[in-house]
């Protein structure tokens, strides 16, 4: 069973038909996918970034600065206030990375304690 797309996600797809978006969204990351999803998040509930802004009070600039995909200082804090004025929530995923396997050269050292 396919699952329905959201909002986001459709806005998102229509972004990525930009080729210049799509690899400054590729070399991003993260930061890029928050800020993506927190200003798509602000504009389906209809709000400015002022409007928003005065919801949190906090100002303008702080808002512009969640929603910028170089800014790196999000609080786990503040996108929990974010995710509640724009009927959200927040989850926050840690993924093992891949593992790496020891050369064959490594094995043997290891297994005959040689360094």
């Amino acid at each position: 069973m396919a699952m329905s797309k959201t909002n986001f996600d459709l806005f998102l797809e229509a972004q990525l038909c930009d080729p210049d978006f799509a690899e400054r969204f590729k070399r991003a990351g993260e930061a890029w996918d928050v800020a993506l999803q927190l200003a798509a998040l602000r504009e389906q509930a209809g709000l400015s970034q002022k409007e928003l802004a005065r919801r949190l009070h906090t100002s303008q600039q702080q808002v512009s600065r969640l929603e910028s995909p170089t800014y790196e200082g999000h609080s786990l804090s503040m996108l929990r206030r974010v995710a509640h004025e724009l009927k959200a929530q927040v989850k926050v995923v840690f993924e093992p990375l891949p593992v790496e396997r020891p050369s064959r050269v490594a094995e043997t050292r290891v297994k005959y304690g040689k360094r």
